[in-house]
């Protein structure tokens, strides 16, 4: 089973990861979502999403932009990040993602 966290803003994928209002963690089996959870994230501090993201079990993440130590700080975690994602439901991406036709462009964190 795979878990797939995304980073959400009113609803859907937010572009600046560290800053979202909640993230959506999706589980994964056989090619189909099977239970999503809404959490809201601890104040932000850099540093400390990937650990607390760990914790809950996430595997993967969807996320529109996200800077270099951050994706650092997720490879450390054994974390898969796919980063370019656009503002779409968290559904719909993860969806997309279990058809390998997720849509990304550039990672749109520049720092």
């Amino acid at each position: 089973m795979k878990k797939i966290a995304i980073p959400l803003e009113n609803g859907r994928l937010c572009a600046h990861f560290g800053h979202c209002q909640q993230f959506a963690i999706m589980d994964v089996d056989n090619d189909a979502i099977v239970s999503e959870t809404r959490v809201t994230p601890p104040p932000h501090e850099p540093g400390l999403l990937p650990a607390w993201l760990a914790e809950k079990g996430v595997s993967h993440i969807i996320a529109g932009g996200m800077g270099q130590r951050a994706l650092a700080l997720f490879k450390n975690q054994n974390i898969q990040v796919c980063v370019g994602a656009g503002s779409e439901d968290p559904v719909e991406l993860v969806n997309d993602w279990i058809k390998g036709s997720l849509s990304t462009g550039a990672n749109a964190c520049d720092h």
